[in-house]
């Protein structure tokens, strides 16, 4: 096994876990019971008739 090949593996399995929790993290921030109105009344605004 090379070092690129060594690094690679490395790499693509951090990459993975790195972008797995930033995803887990977005998903617990917009599911979090405190932001829903915020985000409800970020819905609304393409309906408002300013």
């Amino acid at each position: 096994m090379s070092t690129y090949d060594a690094l690679r593996a490395l790499v693509g399995t951090w990459g993975l876990l790195y972008f797995g929790v930033i995803f887990i993290i977005v998903v617990v921030y917009a599911l979090w019971p405190s932001k829903s109105e915020t985000f409800n009344e970020a819905a609304r605004i393409p309906l408002r008739e300013d």
